[in-house]
């Protein structure tokens, strides 16, 4: 079942891409970025590409 995220469609702090950036620095994946930040893939999807970051998929 999916997880529910409370924090719909709330602005992104700059600790939070602070930590995205870190997250994405140490090659983890999206699921574990998403239950690491508490925010759904698609946010952290749509940040990362406007960081121009590339989230590792592992296989």
């Amino acid at each position: 079942m999916a997880e529910k995220f409370e924090r719909h469609r709330q602005a992104w702090t700059t600790d939070e891409v602070q930590k995205l950036h870190l997250l994405v620095g140490k090659g983890m994946s999206l699921n574990a970025i998403s239950k690491a930040m508490t925010r759904s893939k698609e946010s952290i999807q749509t940040r990362a590409k406007i960081d121009k970051l590339k989230i590792t998929k592992l296989h």
